[in-house]
């Protein structure tokens, strides 16, 4: 039973012990808009479990680019999307990555218990999905969503509502700021990395990530070297240059040193397309001087999407893949399809991953092979700043973190 309606942030229930209210980071229709506008601490009813859900005390939380577009309105109304699945709550509680400690489980949860330490991945889909009870990858189901983003109930409050399959071990040697920086752009990195054969990344593979110092692109790095390839990371400044070499990556290339970017030329066009093409020619001569060997990359890890696409094709080795897991840039993207299929090159979509590929990802984590490279702490006022700063394009190298439960020292591991 709980003791009280509330508990003020920073003031931890007796552990199981679950309030009827909590304080939460809300959006709602009427305030969409940038970061700073479209978030506001509100207080609102705790939500109610069904049989395979968890609810999690929220220790942090990290920050993605998902919710400053949940914030805007655009390209998708959230809440109006759920309206239409019949979800009458009227907010959305953003937050696609948490760390946290079990406070109750559902009656058919068996995987984890009340005082597990875990953090949470993203991937949501009804247990019913005719895709996942086939034996199906859950991702390819009608019900696979986005928690946090396309589900409501997600980190940025004090009790967020998981499915039990969300929650893996917290590894031991995090602090919870740092627990909650890493999954979504981790296990994304990792199913655009191995989650396509015969297209999975090994021993002496080049693979060339682009944002290399960004939250997706640190992680790919990581995971990369720990598979013994060799990346090589697209940057946009030399300050950037040393962040990138210390994760693993052989070298770096900064895009702003080439101008060919952008959708390419008709092919008709012969000046401009033969201008575009040396551009284009020119940095895959880059990716070679970085690399030491005429050796293309045979896995191109790509998310700007519009403006890169065409470099991407033209520039991955014979027989390798293009993975695409974003479009930053655009989404109308252009390909010379000669490329393609003359030298039989793969361009493959690619979003999160499923409980496999995120518990692989935890387990190199775990194994300290790859870092949340955490580089922002924020508290819970903070939600609406941080993300302000990704919206303006101004957040740092790596991923940044909130604290919602956790005391602001960071105390580890919790225990």
């Amino acid at each position: 039973m709980a003791t009280q309606k509330i508990y003020e942030l920073g003031d931890m229930p007796p552990l199981g012990t679950v309030p009827e209210e909590m304080y939460a980071q809300l959006i709602r229709q009427d305030r969409f808009g940038e970061p700073m506008k479209g978030f506001a601490i509100e207080r609102v009813p705790m939500p109610a479990l069904r049989p395979d859900d968890v609810l999690v005390y929220v220790m942090a939380a990290g920050i993605n680019y998902n919710n400053v577009w949940a914030s805007l309105g655009s390209p998708i109304d959230v809440i109006r999307a759920r309206e239409r699945e019949g979800d009458t709550t009227g907010f959305h509680i953003g937050g696609s990555d948490a760390s946290g400690i079990v406070y109750a489980v559902g009656s058919d949860v068996s995987n984890v218990k009340v005082g597990d330490r875990v953090v949470v991945h993203c991937g949501s889909w009804d247990r019913n999905d005719p895709v996942a009870k086939s034996g199906g990858d859950p991702m390819y189901g009608p019900t696979f969503r986005i928690w946090g983003y396309e589900t409501n109930w997600g980190s940025f409050a004090q009790f967020t509502r998981v499915q039990a399959h969300q929650c893996l071990p917290k590894p031991k040697h995090l602090t919870w700021e740092a627990a909650a920086a890493y999954m979504l752009v981790g296990a994304t990195a990792y199913r655009m990395l191995m989650g396509w054969a015969p297209h999975q990344v090994e021993k002496d593979d080049v693979v060339l990530v682009w944002g290399g110092a960004g939250g997706l692109g640190c992680q790919a790095i990581q995971i990369a070297a720990a598979r013994g390839a060799i990346p090589v990371a697209v940057i946009s400044g030399e300050e950037k240059h040393d962040f990138c070499v210390k994760l693993g990556a052989k070298g770096t290339i900064n895009r702003k040193k080439f101008d060919h970017w952008g959708m390419m030329p008709h092919w008709k066009d012969t000046e401009a397309y033969n201008k575009w093409l040396k551009g284009a020619r020119a940095f895959g001569s880059a990716i070679w001087d970085v690399v030491g060997s005429r050796k293309s990359p045979r896995i191109i890890f790509e998310h700007p999407g519009e403006d890169t696409v065409p470099t991407s094709v033209l520039v991955c080795d014979t027989g390798g893949m293009v993975v695409i897991c974003a479009g930053t840039t655009g989404y109308n993207a252009v390909a010379d399809l000669r490329y393609l299929w003359m030298r039989q090159k793969r361009l493959q979509g690619s979003h999160f991953a499923n409980d496999e590929q995120s518990a692989a990802l935890n387990d190199l984590v775990i194994q300290k092979k790859v870092d949340p490279c955490l580089s922002e702490v924020g508290g819970f006022d903070d939600i609406p700043r941080v993300h302000q700063a990704m919206y303006e394009n101004r957040h740092p190298h790596g991923n940044m973190a909130c604290l919602v439960g956790a005391p602001r020292t960071g105390l580890g591991a919790g225990e």
